[in-house]
């Protein structure tokens, strides 16, 4: 039986977004024991696909505002080829509760509310799909040999 095309998309994501996992964070993240990503928030989005400079904009402003809440951004992604309309972003957190302090603290934050807020103006995110997923131990923040 032939896979469906979302999860052979979610597959192929997943495996690309693991392999961009072992290298983004290790320069964003310290390599101590207290420190460890134990489950990710992984955002599917549907984006406008003309306005691909907005999202970029809009990602790119998470990278100061991840760190400041709480959350350790391991990256956003814009589509280069095949589907034109959907990008994704990858943010790790210690626990499901250090998750919701975090939510808690980007509610409150100023730059933020004001992100968020240019996306709905602009309207460059058409749908947004949030899923958790728990690493696998030595997998995630590895340096390269």
């Amino acid at each position: 039986m032939a896979e469906d095309p979302q999860s052979a998309e979610r597959r192929l994501l997943i495996a690309g977004l693991g392999a961009c996992a072992v290298i983004g964070p290790a320069a964003a993240m310290p390599h101590d024991e207290e420190r460890h990503v134990k489950i990710a928030c992984f955002i599917r989005y549907q984006i406008d696909p003309f306005q691909k400079e907005a999202f970029r904009i809009y990602a790119d402003t998470w990278k100061r505002i991840i760190p400041r809440c709480g959350g350790y951004p391991i990256g956003y992604f814009l589509p280069w080829e095949g589907t034109n309309d959907i990008g994704w972003g990858l943010i790790g957190f210690d626990s499901l509760a250090a998750y919701e302090a975090y939510r808690t603290r980007l509610k409150a934050d100023p730059e933020a509310r004001a992100n968020l807020a240019m996306a709905q103006a602009k309207k460059f995110i058409l749908r947004e799909e949030r899923t958790f997923v728990e690493t696998v131990d030595g997998t995630v923040n590895q340096p390269p040999v």
